[in-house]
């Protein structure tokens, strides 16, 4: 029995000894999880300071990259804006040379050469060309007849005949320019010939004749002959309508003119611009404003 009593003491003593080590294990647990938590909850405090603290820097940097942006945008513009006011003084600059070159031409190209005359305007008796140039005998109809044209108009002309030669035509100048004198006989010879009235259906009286301008010229083709008549008829005729303008040569009498009779060989160097202008819009020379007219001046010899 005293063995017995004496197990249960020890069992007492070893279950209290349990116990005591128990409570001491569950109060070191308790201990170490409140320091976790409060190692957590300190951890998660540092974390949100620092968030906070980098989405100040964030915000500091868009702020100053906005800046850059808004600083960047407005040197961009006046860099454009220096850009555009520099292309605007250049087109200035290129405009102002393009007019004093154009006062330039004009100041040495004589004006009459546009002018409208057949009725119109009047050439007096002193009015030549500055510089007349023999037609080459090979285009003259009449090859031993003398026949002068302005001296920059030739070229042209040289270009137009020997390129329809080439074409197979044959253009031939039955008359080009005359003088006040010569068409003042000429017309006279007209009026004794068919009567005043019918002459001046054909033919200009002396001073408002385009052929003293040296400019303008009668063409016909060895089978119509010097009386121009059929010239329409011909494939020459067909030839000139179609590529006479780019030469610089418009016809100066077409159907229903209100100056003389259809004249389908008396054709006028007015300058390549104005003479495509009016083929490519089927216009009159006459019909046109003078002031329009004059425009093309400047560059009638180009």
């Amino acid at each position: 029995m005293k063995e017995f009593h004496l197990t249960i003491k020890q069992n007492v003593v070893l279950a209290t000894l349990i116990l005591i080590a128990v409570g001491f294990s569950i109060g070191v647990s308790e201990l170490r999880r409140a320091m976790l938590v409060s190692n957590i909850k300190q951890a998660e405090a540092k974390y949100q300071n620092a968030q906070i603290e980098n989405d100040g820097r964030i915000q500091k940097l868009e702020e100053q990259l906005a800046l850059i942006v808004n600083e960047n945008s407005s040197l961009k513009g006046v860099l454009e804006s220096e850009k555009s006011k520099a292309n605007e003084f250049q087109n200035k600059i290129f405009d102002l040379s393009d007019t004093v070159s154009t006062l330039d031409k004009l100041s040495k190209t004589d004006p009459q050469l546009l002018q409208k005359y057949s009725k119109v305007y009047f050439l007096n008796e002193h009015y030549v060309p500055v510089e007349l140039k023999p037609i080459a005998e090979e285009y003259r109809f009449d090859e031993k007849k003398d026949l002068k044209i302005h001296a920059s108009v030739w070229p042209h002309l040289e270009d137009m005949l020997r390129d329809a030669e080439d074409d197979g035509m044959q253009l031939k100048v039955v008359s080009a320019f005359r003088s006040f004198g010569e068409q003042s006989a000429l017309k006279a010879s007209y009026k004794v010939n068919f009567g005043a009235g019918t002459a001046n259906q054909f033919s200009a009286d002396q001073g408002y004749s385009e052929h003293q301008l040296g400019t303008t010229m009668d063409i016909a083709t060895p089978t119509t002959g010097t009386t121009l008549s059929g010239f329409d008829k011909t494939p020459e005729f067909v030839w000139m309508t179609e590529h006479a303008h780019e030469y610089g040569f418009t016809l100066s009498y077409p159907k229903n003119n209100s100056y003389y009779v259809y004249e389908p060989w008396h054709w006028r160097f007015v300058g390549i611009d104005l003479a495509t202008k009016l083929h490519d819009k089927e216009m009159y020379f006459y019909d046109m404003d003078q002031r329009e007219i004059n425009s093309y001046l400047a560059k009638i010899f180009e």
